[in-house]
């Protein structure tokens, strides 16, 4: 007899898949959940203009209130899409922090009229208005590019060559949440170089050569610093609201009367960033720095170099390792940057820092290889070896900071003397300074821990460059065969394969 058939529930199968849908829905929603709240950004672009640098992450991350920001841009505007995607990475960094609002101002003008009138818009030019607890401020779609408008007499539209939005927009944030800007004194009056540009010549009509630290005084200067000349010649004291000064490079030695103002200063807590030129000599500013146990060394930093594969060769600019002990340079720790020109050791005195009680923190040596000669001025070639008795051996030490009443734990806030002293004056020039600009990194960190603003300490945003090649006789001989050879050739040998395939 057949086994009897067994019943069907239905109620339990359609139990059972009202079960697996519900459990479809809740992974569904769980995947979304996690991929809307934890998720990953990266910028895959050229020169990663979309990516935030850490400076930038580490100021969204001090902001107390909310920020908001008002688009005006129009659709046809060049850099609409770069503005857009950069703000996106805004709002992410700020976790939430960053409310953004766009406007086209041709389509919504009842909107932007309100707006306009809100914040005393003047202007018809592209724009964003960013907002923070009552003050605003306003960036220009001009201040975030560079537009090559050299093509649009042949019909041509106008050509981005660089974006440097974040610059621009960071720039405005700081002014914003700091208010006032902070002003440092530039020393003048004694063959500094300058930072302001000298008028044209009204007969010949000639411009003057720009300041030689134009990159780096607009590079502070987007931080709310503004740099005011400051010549001890003119004055009875520093200014008080100079709290920060700024010593670049002198080739003349300070008087009396300027050294004791100095030593006024920095009794008074002052801050001081002091850039040495060792082909200057200046007895009374390094007699300064021994006081404090920083010993200026009378040498000059060398190398051998292997140029070929017998060809050796002397070279006197340091590569320095920036070290990652300090507030300073951790987050520049290992990273290599030139220090064009010449640059002689410092020696710190242990003995005298304990007596004194002053902090002497190492911040950048030169890389190993080096060696400071003593006889430098020597034209023999057998003298400009190193010797151990004589000349100074590694570790040398090229970049010091030091504190005066400061505190050894960084969560407590002391008023101190601080300075950063640095035996090279023309890594920080506009013809010395590099692509990847650890020089401004280095300088920026170190004004900002002068002004004890030690959140703004950070890798910056890179200043725009135009991508160009270089190609040699050699290079323009091998990309003339691959264009008139080896380009026609590869279709040429795909087509007779297939042919030959096809005729088989």
């Amino acid at each position: 007899m057949a086994e009897k058939a067994k019943k069907i529930h239905r109620f339990q199968i359609g139990l059972n898949v009202v079960v697996q849908i519900g459990l479809l829905i809740f992974v569904a929603l769980m995947v979304n959940y996690l991929g809307f709240e934890h998720y990953r950004r990266w910028d895959f672009s050229r020169d990663h203009k979309y990516a935030l640098s850490d400076k930038t992450k580490r100021m969204l991350d001090s902001l107390k209130g909310k920020l908001r920001i008002t688009v005006f841009f129009s659709p046809n505007t060049p850099i609409t899409n770069d503005v857009q995607g950069l703000l996106t990475e805004y709002q992410y960094a700020a976790k939430g922090k960053i409310d953004v609002e766009q406007i086209d101002p041709e389509r919504s003008f009842s909107r932007a009229k309100e707006l306009f009138d809100k914040y005393k818009v003047v202007t018809d030019e592209s724009m964003l208005v960013l907002d923070y607890e009552g003050r605003n401020k306003t960036v220009k779609a001009s201040e975030m590019a560079e537009v090559d408008q050299s093509g649009v007499a042949m019909g041509e539209g106008p050509r981005v060559t660089a974006f440097k939005g974040e610059q621009a927009i960071s720039s405005a944030i700081i002014d914003l949440t700091e208010g006032k800007k902070n002003i440092i004194g530039y020393v003048l009056g004694h063959k500094e170089p300058p930072i302001a540009t000298a008028a044209p010549n009204l007969m010949t009509m000639e411009r003057p050569p720009d300041s030689p630290i134009s990159v780096l005084k607009t590079f502070i200067e987007n931080e709310n610093i503004k740099l005011q000349e400051l010549n001890l010649f003119n004055v009875d004291a520093i200014p008080a609201e100079m709290k920060t000064i700024m010593i670049v490079g002198p080739q003349y030695d300070f008087s009396d009367r300027e050294m004791q103002l100095l030593r006024d200063f920095w009794n008074k807590q002052g801050r001081i960033l002091l850039l040495l030129d060792p082909s200057a000599k200046t007895p009374k500013l390094d007699a300064f720095l021994a006081e404090l146990g920083v010993k200026v060394n009378d040498d000059r930093l060398m190398a051998m170099v292997r140029t070929g594969i017998e060809e050796i060769a002397r070279v006197r600019d340091v590569i320095g390792r920036f070290l990652p002990d300090s507030a300073i340079t951790k987050r520049l720790a290992d990273v290599r940057a030139p220090f064009l020109g010449g640059t002689c050791s410092l020696t710190l005195d242990s003995q005298r820092v304990q007596a004194g009680g002053v902090q002497l923190q190492p911040l950048v040596e030169a890389e190993k290889g080096y060696w400071g000669e003593v006889d430098y001025n020597s034209d023999d070639p057998a003298k400009l070896q190193f010797e151990q008795n004589r000349d100074h051996a590694a570790p040398l030490t090229i970049a010091v900071s030091i504190e005066k009443g400061g505190s050894g734990d960084a969560r407590v806030r002391v008023n101190s003397s601080r300075m950063v002293v640095v035996s090279n004056a023309l890594f920080v020039q506009d013809n010395a300074l590099t692509q990847d600009q650890q020089a401004l990194d280095f300088i920026s960190g170190s004004i900002n821990w002068l002004m004890s603003r030690e959140q703004m300490i950070g890798i910056a945003p890179k200043v725009p460059k135009t991508l160009t090649f270089s190609l040699d006789q050699t290079a323009l001989r091998n990309l003339r065969w691959i264009v008139l050879v080896l380009m026609p050739l590869v279709p040429a040998l795909i087509g007779s394969a297939v042919w030959w395939k096809r005729r088989a």
